[in-house]
């Protein structure tokens, strides 16, 4: 069963949310889940460009109360 791992990225700027978000890949297997909240403006382009670059799915994302919330698998 896939792990989910959350990610609050809220405040941090370029390119501090996707550091976060590879820094949690590293210890993920194929598969698990991670959910991460940006309010950077440029996470709404660096994060699908990480995903992209790395091979990962970026399953979804969607503008939440706190702020957009992205939805990955590693790959």
């Amino acid at each position: 069963m896939p792990k989910e791992l959350e990610i609050d990225a809220l405040g941090l700027l370029c390119p501090l949310p996707v550091l976060r978000i590879q820094k949690k890949m590293r210890i993920l297997e194929t598969g698990d889940i991670v959910k991460v909240i940006a309010d950077d403006p440029a996470a709404l382009v660096d994060i699908p460009h990480y995903c992209s670059e790395r091979g990962h799915t970026l399953l979804f994302h969607k503008q939440t109360d706190r702020g957009p919330l992205f939805v990955i698998r590693k790959a």
